[in-house]
């Protein structure tokens, strides 16, 4: 039974605080209906171990009106699933609400509450299941219902999250570490009689255990090996020298050196010293390769659109995929829905947000007739709108298809391994051919010796793992503090920018709190009418009302009416009470100006208004302290009525810029670039997306790092923006260890060439120098930076 209560409690499913009314069942208290939907579900089914395992383990569910026709279309289906047949399906969706072993226990147990799913697994890191069912007795619309009552709705968009991940390239690197982990290993301990010494009577075995080295040799040479080889070939082929063409070249020189001696007696060979090399240089890129890939950043307009639309029609009304869509369809667009091509307003009362396409916070009111752009979200009631574009015509889609958005990353700033190893490796083929030259004359063996000895020694291990090892290391720091990049090259580019760009609208003002200001003249009576009329809205400034006003006795109010976008009147206890905006309750007599403004008017008398302000996230002053070492710019698509507020914050008023389009944002920092400025754009929407493609680093802004964000090379949770100037002191700090990391390796290739260019390096020095410096340089690269870390304090 619900009884609705007074008492500010805390919910047992999600832990937020309930505000307002509470919901009780089972002696229990929830915020809203659908956390006691959640509880119910469950308590029903017999899985209340999920409260168990974490304390207020479930999202916040918040009831919404959630639509999931289209999922009945065959063709969307066929789109989505991995696998069907006439009676079992497979499909994977990609859900965000995943965060704990709660999560875990309760989506693996889907078959207690609907018998007809067969199984279901977790890959927590990826934030997906994996679902089998028998789809003759339930649809996938049915287990799509079924996961989003019990909190967790799936991510199922155009860009789907999970389909993209799939098709990652699969180079079996994993296999290839494994291969040369196990021939590296066997190497080693058929070296070891060659290290310590052979006996006579243990002479026979040499020639045995060389033959065994040259079996191990091969699979690595010519299959783990083999990237560097291809890589290498196609550099030189683009005339581009950089670090895979002296690695190649020693793995090479060793497999052939390595066969040479064993097949003319001449020695063992360095079959031990290729195996470990290639080993740990692909565990290096095994590191590198670690990244944040549960959250996607390449996003386009696609990952934010829906998969499927309403279509009237004279058959009726039904989904239809987006990709079928026709020019003249009429189209039904509901509260909390995206308009997903340009289209003319036929019904309805229509108020736009365009914030996420243009940067401006206030909805827009547009008329019938009117043409309304793709990518505005209707915030009342229902429209009808008649296509006029396709959506691969539209607005948004022509703002996506800019150049910047398909710009290709090699324009990105260079990093240092990429500038060192062209030098690196002209040097290196300086000296080999030079020892060549010189010993050619006197003894064209020991020539041929100090030319292979000098690839073999100065190979470049330590300066190609040096990176990867400290770069992972770096990632880890700040995946702990919320800012996730998307590799390790985004902490190169971050150390050497010069120039921060701002948008401001959900970037450097919170997209979830506004400051409420009380500018009315009301008693405590007319204060108590005011919050029986607003608890019965669910709009986010009626909520903040009620919350600033507080818990009160609730007066029964008749003749409710609320206009969508537009405001409240109701009686209550025979006071008329209007609440709105000023054409609303005022007929236009006080017109809005500089903020959000909600009206109040009691029995036709105007009491004032509540003002409503964006909050600043915490941490912008820091940000501010960066200058003058950094230069500070706004970009807004927002009008300036906040310039004075925000002018302490970036010291000129020339700094700021307002009511900027999607392309003059990026054409500002196309000039920003073109007069040698390194820039980082900062932003959070689709108004952002070509400034944050065209700037050296894209960096997106949000409050969940699993909703859309636009595509960008790191993405920052909103909470962590005071961290941010020390996350640009230690990206500084971990170039900083690379550079000194590259002299310790250059420190151990001259001690090795000083034997390597007299022709008589033995295979014992090479197998001691190889291993000893790859351990130097992964030690020292992970204290280093945890050290630089804790510096920062950031761990």
């Amino acid at each position: 039974m619900l009884v609705n209560t007074t008492v500010k409690s805390t919910c047992y499913h999600c832990g937020q605080d309930c505000e307002e009314t509470t919901y009780q069942f089972d002696d229990k208290e929830f915020c809203c209906v659908g956390c006691r939907g959640v509880y119910q579900v469950l308590s029903q089914s017999g899985l209340c171990n999920y409260y168990n395992y974490n304390e207020h383990p479930g999202a916040n569910r918040a009831r919404t009106d959630k639509r999931f026709e289209y999922l009945d279309e065959p063709k969307i289906i066929s789109d989505l699933v991995d696998f069907t047949d006439g009676g079992i399906t497979i499909v994977t969706f990609y859900i965000p609400y995943i965060h704990c072993s709660s999560c875990i226990w309760l989506l693996e147990q889907l078959h207690r509450l609907n018998p007809a799913i067969y199984y279901s697994r977790i890959d927590f890191l990826k934030k997906q299941v994996n679902i089998r069912f028998d789809n003759n007795k339930i649809t996938l619309r049915q287990v799509v219902e079924l996961l989003f009552d019990i909190g967790y709705e799936p991510l199922i968009n155009l860009q789907d999250v999970v389909k993209k991940q799939s098709t990652e390239q699969k180079d079996n690197l994993v296999r290839k570490i494994a291969v040369a982990g196990f021939c590296f290993g066997n190497v080693m301990l058929l070296s070891f009689p060659e290290y310590l010494g052979l006996s006579g009577q243990e002479e026979s075995f040499r020639q045995f255990f060389g033959w065994l080295n040259i079996v191990f040799a091969l699979p690595v040479t010519f299959y783990s090996g083999t990237e560097y080889f291809t890589s290498a070939y196609h550099n030189l082929k683009n005339k581009v020298l950089n670090i895979d063409f002296p690695l190649a070249l020693g793995i090479a020189v060793l497999f052939i050196r390595t066969v040479a001696e064993i097949l003319t007696h001449t020695g063992p060979g360095f079959a031990d010293t290729l195996c470990g090399l290639v080993f740990f240089l692909l565990v290096g890129k095994f590191v590198q390769r670690k990244t944040y890939y549960h959250i996607s950043f390449e996003r386009d307009y696609r990952s934010f659109f829906p998969v499927a639309v309403q279509v009237i029609s004279e058959e009726g009304e039904k989904p239809l995929p987006l990709a079928d869509l026709k020019v003249g369809q009429r189209i039904r667009i509901r509260n909390n829905e995206i308009i997903p091509a340009d289209a003319i307003l036929l019904k309805g009362n229509a108020m736009i947000d365009f914030s996420f396409v243009t940067g401006e916070s206030a909805p827009v009111n547009k008329t019938l007739g009117e043409i309304i752009y793709a990518g505005g979200r209707q915030m009342g009631e229902a429209l009808e709108m008649e296509i006029v574009k396709p959506v691969s015509q539209s607005y948004l889609t022509q703002l996506w298809n800019n150049e910047a958005f398909t710009r290709s990353q090699d324009n990105r700033m260079q990093t240092f391994n990429e500038r060192v190893s062209k030098h690196f490796s002209i040097v290196l083929l300086i000296i080999a051919f030079g020892s060549l030259l010189f010993w050619l004359p006197f003894d064209w063996q020991r020539g041929l010796s100090a030319f292979t000895a000098v690839l073999i020694v100065a190979c470049p291990c330590a300066l190609a793992l040096s990176t990867p090892f400290t770069m992972s290391a770096a990632l880890s720091v700040f995946d702990r503090n919320f800012f996730y990049l998307k590799n390790t090259a985004v902490v190169e580019q971050l150390a050497r920018i010069d120039t921060l760009v701002f948008d401001k609208t959900g970037t450097i003002t919170s997209s979830n709190n506004k400051i409420l200001t009380d500018c009315t003249t009301l008693t405590a009576a007319q204060r108590q009418l005011v919050q029986s009329v607003c608890i019965n809205s669910g709009h986010p400034l009626s909520r903040q009302i009620c919350a600033y006003l507080g818990v009160g006795a609730i007066l029964p109010v008749s003749a409710y009416k609320e206009v969508p976008g537009k405001g409240i009147r109701a009686v209550v206890v025979e006071h008329l009470v209007a609440i709105g905006s000023s054409d609303f309750v005022v007929d236009g007599g006080y017109e809005l100006s500089n903020t959000t403004k909600v009206h109040v008017v009691i029995d036709e008398v105007y009491q004032g208004y509540y003002s409503f302000n964006h909050q600043y996230r915490e941490g912008l002053e820091d940000v501010a302290a960066l200058s003058p070492k950094y230069k500070l710019y706004l970009l807004s698509g927002d009008q300036d009525h906040e310039r004075n507020e925000l002018l302490p914050y970036f010291n000129h008023s020339q700094n700021m810029l307002f009511r900027q389009s999607p392309q003059q944002k990026l054409d500002f920092i196309k000039e920003l670039q073109s007069r040698g400025k390194k820039v980082s754009m900062l932003g959070d929407g689709l108004n952002d997306a070509g400034a944050l493609k065209q700037s050296d680093l894209g960096i997106a802004i949000t409050d969940n790092v699993n909703n859309f964000s636009p595509g960008s090379d790191a993405i920052l949770d909103g909470r962590s923006l005071k961290s941010f100037p020390r996350f640009l002191k230690f990206a500084k700090d971990t170039v900083k260890v690379i550079h000194i990391s590259f002299f310790i390796s250059l420190t151990y290739n001259l001690i090795g060439l000083s034997f390597a260019v007299t022709g008589k390096l033995s295979p014992l020095t090479a197998a001691i120098l190889m291993p000893l410096s790859t351990a130097t340089i992964i030690s020292f690269t992970s204290i280093a930076t945890h050290v630089a870390a804790k510096k920062r304090k950031l761990l």
